[in-house]
C-alpha cells in the first residue's frame, strides 16, 4: 500500500472492524518439514521468540489505537493495550475489560458492565471513563482509522458501566470494539503512540524505528501471563527474512509462494488459510460516467466491462484451480466473494468454469470474433486495461495468468503495473486486482453498497442496498446472514456472477511463515487480508515445545 489507504481514499476513516463468529468454520493450519539447507542451530530461550514481519507492519503512527494500530487497514488485536470484547480461535466472542454487555432492543443503546480490577501499566485503575475516553476521541479525530461512525457518544454512569448511544442500528460493532485497544484518559498525548501505556498482555519495551521492536509480558495482567516473556519483531523484505531464516536469526518469518518450496534445515512451512482474497473490479458503468468525492472529480466506466454480458462471461472463464497451481504453487484456494467460507456467504456466488459457456454469452450478446481472435462489437473492441499494484509480483503473475485465460475467449487484457496512488486514480474506469478480506460482513457491505466506500465498479441496485442495511439492523448477529445472503443473490437479482458479477473473484491466498522446528503458534485464527499482527494476535497462547 502506499501512505494513503484505500479508505483514507475515498475519504472515509477506513474500518476497524473484526471477528464475527464462525460457526464451525475454523482457520485450518499446516505445517510441512523441510530439510537441507545448513544453519546456526540457536539454543533459543524458552522464553523468547524473534519474529520477522515485512517492513509495511510497523506502525506509522506507532501503537495509538484513536489513529490504526490495531484497527487500521489491517485488522489484529492490540496486544499492548486490552479490549472490551475479544475473540477466541473459533472467532466467537468472549469477555476481556467487561464482565456482561447487552444491546436494547431498539438497537440503539449498548451497555457495557466492565472489571473492577484492572491496572495499567503505570499502576493507575482503567475505568469506564478510560473506555469512553478512547471511544469518544475515535469518533472525534479525523486520524482515526477505526470507523465508529455509527456512535454517537460514549458515556459513564458510573466508573465501571459504559453506555454507547448509537447514531443507528449497527450489530457489527462488538467486531469494530473486539480490536480497539483502551488507553488511558490520565496518559494519553501526542507522544502516546511512542510510549504506550496500556493494560494488555504485553507492554512496549523498545523500539528501534525503522529495525525493531521488542515486547515483554506484562507482570501485573488480570488474565493468563503470557508463556513467552519477550518478543522481538524485525522488520524485513521478504529477501531480509528468508537470509535471516536461513543463517538461524529468526524464530518465524513470513513468505510468499515464490519462496515457500525452499527447504531449510531446522524450519517447517507452516501454513494458514485465510480470507485473504484477490478479486478484481468489473465496472458496471459506460465511460461517459463521472464520479466525485470530496470534490474531486475522477473518471468513471468502462464501456467492455459495462455490458453484463462480458462481466458474466469474465466470471465463467476463470480457472482458478489453475491459477492457484501454476501462481500460488497450490498455496490457495478458490476465491467468489470477498466472505468465502464465513457464515454470511452465499453459495449462489460460486461459479463453475466453463469457457464454452462463456463464449456463448458474448455471441448471443453481439461479441463477435474478429480476424486476430479478439471479439468486437459493432466498433468496440473487446480490450480493457487490468492495473496491479507493481511491488506485489503475487498480484502480477495473477493479473498476467488472468490475462491468458481472457485471451481464449477473445477478450484482450493489457496488464499494467503502478504505485497505489497511480491506481486510486483510475479505481472507477479500469479493473484493478484488489486485495481484500476480513473477519467481518462490512468489506462485503462497502465493496457493494451503492455509497460504499470500496464500491469501485460503481454497482447500484436499491433492493441490494435494502437488504445490506436491513443486515445491520437487525438486533442479532444470526438474523443478519439472510440478509447478507440475499443481497449477494436473492433468486432474480444481487451482485453475484449470474446478476450483475460487479466482480470476478480468482484466490484466497494461504499466508506461509517459515517456523522453527519446536516453535508451537497454537491455533490460528483464520486470517484477514495482509501479513503482519495477525500472525500474532494469539501471541501469548505461544510456546516452545
Amino acid at each position: 500500500m502506499s501512505n494513503l489507504s484505500r479508505r483514507g481514499f475515498v475519504g472515509v476513516a477506513g474500518f476497524g472492524v473484526a471477528s464475527l463468529a464462525l460457526g464451525n468454520v475454523l482457520s485450518a493450519c499446516t505445517k510441512s518439514s523441510t530439510s537441507g539447507t545448513s544453519i546456526n542451530n540457536q539454543n533459543r530461550s524458552k522464553t523468547e521468540v524473534v519474529i520477522a514481519m515485512n517492513t509495511g507492519s510497523e506502525p506509522a503512527a506507532g501503537f495509538n489505537p484513536l489513529i490504526a494500530w490495531g484497527c487500521g487497514e489491517h485488522v489484529h488485536e492490540p496486544l499492548i493495550q486490552s479490549t472490551l470484547i475479544k475473540t477466541n480461535e473459533r472467532m466467537e466472542f468472549e469477555n476481556d475489560l467487561t464482565t456482561s454487555y447487552a444491546l436494547s432492543d431498539d438497537g440503539m443503546t449498548w451497555t457495557f458492565n466492565m472489571r473492577n480490577d484492572v491496572t495499567f501499566t503505570d499502576g493507575k485503575p482503567l475505568t469506564a471513563k478510560d473506555a469512553a475516553f478512547t471511544i469518544n476521541g475515535i469518533i472525534n479525530s479525523e486520524a482515526a482509522q477505526a470507523d465508529l461512525s455509527m456512535v454517537k457518544k460514549a458515556e459513564t454512569p458510573d466508573d465501571f458501566t459504559l453506555v454507547l448511544n448509537m447514531a443507528k442500528p449497527f450489530n457489527a460493532l462488538l467486531y469494530t470494539l473486539a480490536v480497539i485497544g483502551i488507553v488511558p484518559a490520565h496518559a494519553y498525548d501526542a507522544n502516546y503512540g511512542s510510549n504506550p501505556v496500556g493494560s494488555g498482555r504485553y507492554m512496549l519495551d523498545s523500539w528501534n524505528k525503522g529495525q525493531q521492536v521488542v515486547l515483554k509480558a506484562n507482570p501485573d495482567y488480570y488474565g493468563t501471563p503470557p508463556e513467552l516473556e519477550r518478543v522481538v519483531i524485525v522488520f524485513m523484505e521478504e529477501d531480509a527474512a528468508l537470509a535471516a531464516v536461513r543463517v538461524g536469526q529468526v524464530d518465524i518469518a513470513y513468505t510468499s509462494a515464490i519462496f515457500g518450496t525452499q527447504s531449510i534445515n531446522g524450519y517447517e512451512l507452516f501454513t494458514c488459510k485465510t480470507v485473504d482474497s484477490r478479486g478484481i473490479t468489473l465496472p458496471v458503468v459506460a465511460s461517459e460516467s463521472k464520479k466525485d468525492e470530496k470534490g474531486v472529480n475522477y473518471v468513471c466506466g468502462n464501456d467492455v466491462t459495462s455490458d453484463v454480458a462480458v462481466r458474466r462471461a469474465i466470471n465463467l472463464a476463470v480457472d482458478r484451480e489453475s491459477m492457484i497451481e501454476n501462481v500460488l504453487n497450490g498455496h490457495g484456494a478458490p476465491a467468489f466473494s470477498v466472505s468465502d467460507n464465513m457464515p454470511w456467504a452465499s453459495k449462489d456466488m460460486v461459479v463453475k468454469t466453463d469457457q464454452a459457456a462463456a463464449k456463448t454469452l458474448l455471441e448471443e450478446a453481439g461479441w463477435l470474433v474478429g480476424a486476430d481472435g479478439i471479439r468486437h462489437k459493432n466498433d468496440l473492441r473487446a480490450a480493457f486495461v487490468l492495473r496491479y499494484p507493481a511491488n506485489d509480483s503475487v498480484r502480477q503473475s495473477l493479473a498476467s495468468e488472468f490475462a491468458n485465460q481472457m485471451k481464449e475467449i477473445g477478450i484482450e487484457v493489457k496488464v499494467e503495473g503502478g504505485s497505489w496512488d497511480d491506481l486510486y486514480k483510475h479505481a472507477y474506469a479500469d479493473p484493478i486486482l484488489w486485495g481484500w478480506g476480513s473477519n467481518s460482513p462490512i468489506e462485503l457491505y462497502e465493496l457493494n453498497y451503492s455509497s460504499g466506500w470500496g464500491n469501485y465498479a460503481s454497482y447500484h441496485d436499491p433492493q441490494t442496498d435494502t437488504y445490506l442495511d436491513q443486515a445491520l439492523a437487525v438486533t442479532t448477529v444470526e438474523e443478519s446472514y439472510a440478509l447478507w445472503q440475499k443481497a449477494q443473490w436473492d433468486g432474480s437479482g444481487g451482485f453475484a456472477p449470474q446478476g450483475a458479477a460487479s466482480w470476478v473473484w480468482l484466490a484466497n491466498v494461504d499466508h506461509l511463515y517459515f517456523k522453527r522446528n519446536g516453535l508451537d503458534v497454537a491455533n490460528q485464527k483464520l486470517h484477514p487480508h495482509g501479513h503482519g499482527w495477525s500472525l500474532v494476535n494469539n501471541l501469548d497462547a505461544w510456546k516452545w515445545k
